[in-house]
């Protein structure tokens, strides 16, 4: 079963208190998406950056308790507009860098037909390729993985042998 809470301007408080409900009475949770972060609304004592820090290591606490894997989807700062390379890095991650720190594995979606007008490659033949980059990964290889994203179907698949 999927449960969807949309609840805006939630509190990191309320997503464990309702996070820990649900585990009890599914008795288990398989995973916790949140979309995204700074979208938690923090408490107001704090600047934006020691709340989003704050966020990510309840988020991180939470993922423990009660063992369960935890996806937060992050906004990039605006820095990355500005290189010529526009391949995210760890340091792009708005708001806060205990993100990064907190976080088991970093990735990262990146793709040309985004920052080029038209979206095209050479030959004319659309440019749906996306590039997965993992910039961070606790215990495992970092690295980028390329597949074809279907923006009709917003479906990623497998680059095939021909298409590489």
């Amino acid at each position: 079963s999927i449960y969807i809470d949309d609840t805006p301007g939630i509190r990191i408080t309320e997503i464990r208190s309702r996070s820990r409900k649900l585990a009890q009475e599914t008795g288990n949770l398989g995973l916790i998406l949140i979309d995204y972060l700074q979208l938690i609304t923090g408490t107001g004592r704090e600047n934006r950056q020691q709340e989003v820090s704050e966020i990510s290591r309840q988020l991180k606490i939470l993922a423990k308790e009660l063992k369960v894997p935890v996806i937060a989807l992050s906004q990039l700062s605006r820095g990355v507009e500005q290189r010529q390379d526009k391949r995210p890095v760890l340091s792009d991650i708005r708001e806060s860098g205990s993100i990064e720190q907190d976080a088991d594995i970093v990735a990262f979606l990146y793709r040309d037909d985004y920052y080029e007008r038209g979206g095209e490659e050479e030959e004319g033949i659309p440019n749906n390729k996306v590039e997965v980059i993992i910039e961070k990964n606790r215990s495992g290889a970092r690295g980028t993985v390329e597949l074809i994203f279907q923006k009709e179907y917003n479906k990623f698949s497998s680059i095939s042998k021909r298409e590489a």
